[in-house]
């Protein structure tokens, strides 16, 4: 079976948001950062307003029916604007102080998210979006390539595709998180 990967454009990004809010829901990292009151909401507009930003700044790709996203950005795209910073932190409420980031190696590219939505998952689109997406982000200049995660089974994934661990520490009553890198 083939998965047809292509480039995000702006009418996918609800879509887009949907299928991260469905494979997120269970997420140990965004369980942790996203407060439980209306979380469901919460997880739906972070991951819009994160999309957005990658799709003006970065390297956002589907899975063409939906069920796939994949989101880079390069080390000089710019933080958020004042007003999505401004939602972003209302979002995350009194959990914005679980928010961390380890400092990433000079000129690697971050891969921000990648997801698939729990109903397409086992069949190739995680694996095709880091195809498309590593050899996008590469064409574009990215040498090397790092990400972080909160499952165990992204580890698995994430080194089938090229990726290595670099670090590893566990979060004072939240999860382990996995810092690993990739040269492209």
């Amino acid at each position: 079976m083939s998965t047809f990967v292509r480039l995000c454009a702006p009418a996918d990004l609800d879509l887009a948001a949907r299928t991260l809010t469905a494979a997120f829901t269970d997420y140990p990292w965004t369980r942790y950062v996203i407060p439980d009151d209306d979380y469901p909401g919460r997880l739906h507009a972070l991951q819009h307003l994160y999309l957005a930003h990658a799709l003006q700044y970065g390297v956002t790709a589907v899975v063409d029916d939906g069920s796939g996203v994949i989101a880079l950005l390069p080390p000089d795209a710019p933080g958020p604007d004042s007003h999505t910073l401004e939602q972003i932190m209302t979002l995350h409420g009194d959990r914005l102080d679980r928010l961390t980031q380890e400092a990433s190696s000079h000129g690697d590219w971050t891969l921000e998210t990648l997801g698939v939505h729990p109903q397409a998952q086992g069949r190739g689109a995680g694996g095709a979006l880091l195809e498309f997406g590593l050899a996008l982000a590469a064409r574009r200049g990215a040498r090397a390539i790092r990400l972080e995660t909160s499952s165990q089974d992204n580890v698995r994934l994430y080194e089938r595709h090229g990726f290595q661990v670099t670090g590893w520490r566990d979060l004072p009553g939240g999860p382990s998180v996995w810092t690993m890198r990739a040269v492209v």
